[in-house]
């Protein structure tokens, strides 16, 4: 979990960073660009509130339906396959997959924006599928492998798309 964290901090500090100093070689006209920045400060703002949101609201329902027992914060035991993740299996990741496109808009960086934020969801992606998966199997089994057959990883369907941003019930 430490070692997550650890990656998640050191791409979205060094995509940030990384993406001004290529704007500034690239693209300075740009970066100074008030009407960019306000522009792209107009999209981030929302861009952010839906990715917390996202996570606020699953992380609420895995924290919910996902425990039984005395676990630490963050364990979960049980498999949800209810509300939202019925409708996908990551559904918080899907909302994680905005938040590097969010903080360059927020940035207000160009490369960022267009090369690295998307670069860095095809790598969250693929540590979905390569880390996340295998260690679900791992945890809860037949059930997960029968809930693959049974669910797609994400699913942008309308009705999937208001179960993760709607409220969940305390």
């Amino acid at each position: 979990m430490i070692f997550r964290i650890l990656v998640w901090l050191m791409m979205m500090v060094g995509g940030g960073a990384l993406g001004l100093f290529l704007d500034r070689r690239w693209l300075p006209l740009l970066q100074r660009s008030v009407p960019f920045h306000a522009l792209t400060l107009a999209l981030g703002v929302p861009a952010l509130w839906l990715v917390i949101r996202i996570s606020r609201n699953t992380g609420r329902l895995l924290g919910r339906e996902g425990r039984e027992g005395d676990l630490p914060r963050g364990d979960t035991n049980r498999l949800v396959t209810e509300g939202v993740y019925g409708c996908m299996r990551h559904p918080m990741h899907l909302g994680l997959f905005f938040f590097p496109l969010s903080l360059a808009l927020l940035i207000g960086s160009p490369t960022f924006i267009l090369l690295i934020a998307p670069l860095e969801a095809l790598f969250m992606l693929t540590m979905v599928k390569l880390m996340e998966e295998p260690e679900a199997i791992a945890k809860f089994g037949d059930a997960y492998r029968e809930y693959q057959q049974r669910v797609p990883m994400f699913n942008l369907r309308p009705d999937c798309l208001r179960l993760l941003l709607r409220t969940p019930e305390l």
